[in-house]
């Protein structure tokens, strides 16, 4: 019934998605309600916050080299 070569229907990206929610929102809202633990808590949410771009940034990488096709044929082999 399924053709197991098929491909993905758009949900490659929702990971990248979840890790910039982390990033942009929920890592700042945590910063807002620990604000009377000063630079600790302020460091920690930076810390996080560039954890997950930059895991996202990497997922994003791989789906996008994953999905886009590649332009070289057979016989042009970049050396």
């Amino acid at each position: 019934m399924f053709d197991s070569i098929e491909k993905s229907t758009g949900t490659g990206y929702t990971k990248m998605v979840a890790l910039l929610s982390v990033a942009f929102i929920f890592s700042p809202g945590v910063l807002f309600v620990l604000r009377p633990f000063g630079y600790l808590a302020l460091l920690l949410a930076i810390a996080v916050s560039i954890t997950c771009v930059t895991l996202a940034w990497a997922n994003w990488k791989k789906s996008s080299d994953l999905t886009s096709p590649s332009i070289e044929t057979q016989g042009e082999s970049v050396k």
